[in-house]
């Protein structure tokens, strides 16, 4: 007399393969769009030495964001109907990777913080989990936070190129982003700690913008009281 059913095993076995065989499924399409997130990372780059390619860096970031449209339909065709966050893991930081290049592009070409809705649009995502592959909230976030320390970045080396206008338009929309996630009640860990990281770009920032007005680096017909932070 048994007194295990074995067929059980062989049924847990072949659930077991089920998943492997998902599992890297995923990872293929997931490595598609991490190859494309690494070549628009590249492509904006330049930015940061030299101004003049601002438009081309831009243009060919967007062609690589395009094509991961394409590999995000295929990842919504892999996973079943109600899963999505079982496996979420795979995708999650290079979908908050793929935030950060399009609120890049976006703020480089027009100056504006990207909504969810462009960013889920750009990558064929819907922003509704009840409509099923969608851009989670927190990945938004977490790509805007993201965005905040390479501005931070992009605002020290623009001094460097002699652009001492573009520092003091940075900090003031740092700042209107500061104030935006301060009426945020961050209940998520890595949020809370990369909000945390926000503070100090900002306060980054406006020291570069304070040490250009005190050496009268500014533009003429740009500085006024009301503009000049206050360094501490």
């Amino acid at each position: 007399m048994n007194f295990v059913n074995l067929s059980l095993f062989e049924n847990y076995q072949k659930y077991i393969d089920n998943e492997q065989e998902m599992r890297e499924n995923i990872r293929v399409v997931v490595r598609e769009i991490e190859s494309l997130a690494k070549e628009a990372t590249i492509q904006l780059q330049v930015i940061h030495c030299d101004l003049e390619k601002i438009d081309y860096a831009c243009a060919g970031a967007r062609k690589q964001i395009s094509a991961c449209a394409d590999s995000y339909k295929k990842l919504a065709a892999i996973i079943p109907i109600g899963q999505y966050y079982k496996y979420s893991d795979h995708w999650t930081f290079i979908t908050q990777r793929l935030v950060f290049i399009i609120a890049m592009v976006v703020y480089l070409e027009a100056g504006f913080l990207v909504t969810r809705e462009t960013v889920a649009e750009l990558l064929g995502l819907k922003t509704n989990q009840a409509e099923g592959f969608h851009l989670d909230i927190e990945d938004y976030l977490m790509g805007i936070l993201q965005m905040a320390s390479e501005l931070s970045r992009f605002a020290t080396n623009s001094v460097t190129m002699a652009d001492y206008d573009r520092p003091l338009n940075i900090s003031r929309f740092m700042a209107d982003l500061h104030s935006g996630f301060r009426l945020l009640n961050l209940k998520n860990d890595g949020l809370r700690k990369r909000f945390d990281a926000l503070k100090y770009d900002v306060k980054k920032i406006e020291e570069v913008v304070y040490d250009i007005t005190i050496r009268g680096f500014r533009n003429a017909g740009v500085t006024n009281a009301a503009e000049l932070p206050t360094s501490t």
